[in-house]
């Protein structure tokens, strides 16, 4: 038991490093003239479809709300809710479709980059107060659909060692450890 604990602790945090190192790393991307302010391709995503695939809700969600901080700590109180909210219900979207994996691994994450930029969206109505914000939706489904392509098929090519990371959790846990 103490060993199982142990392994997911040490799990949970190379998976936060990887997210956290991915965001600092889409950070430093220039700002696109043609996008939506503050867009990036979230490459971090990778991490919570890794957890929503293969771990849980509450692991997908860990790697969510830890990414939240770093955007507060990073980039401030705005960014912070728009990061919490997108992500939780990204998150959120991600482990329901992977459970009834009927749509496959692009379609996921280009479900899932969508229902994140609505939170966004939704943040920022709140925040501003004026239904002017969602003049951007188009904007933001296009790139959320770019985006959600791309995190996807660099999912899918990662997808062998998420598959080896599942035969060894089972391995491990058939012979008791």
């Amino acid at each position: 038991m103490k060993k199982k604990t142990t392994q997911k602790v040490a799990l949970y945090g190379i998976m936060g490093a990887m997210a956290l190192a991915l965001s600092f790393f889409e950070g430093l991307l220039p700002a696109m003239p043609f996008l939506p302010p503050g867009a990036k391709p979230g490459l971090s995503n990778i991490v919570t479809m890794f957890a929503a695939c293969s771990l849980s809700l509450p692991a997908a969600l860990y790697i969510a709300v830890l990414k939240a901080f770093f955007a507060l700590v990073t980039r401030g109180v705005t960014a912070f809710f728009m990061s919490l909210c997108g992500g939780v219900l990204s998150a959120v979207a991600m482990y329901i479709l992977f459970r009834f994996n009927k749509i496959g691994l692009i379609g996921i994450s280009v479900i899932s980059a969508l229902v994140h930029n609505f939170g966004q969206l939704a943040v920022s109505f709140v925040l501003v107060g004026n239904k002017a914000v969602f003049g951007y939706a188009p904007f933001l489904i296009i790139f959320g659909l770019i985006a959600g392509i791309l995190t996807g098929i660099i999912f899918r090519v990662l997808l062998p060692a998420v598959n080896k990371y599942n035969l060894n959790t089972q391995t491990n846990t058939s012979e008791g450890g």
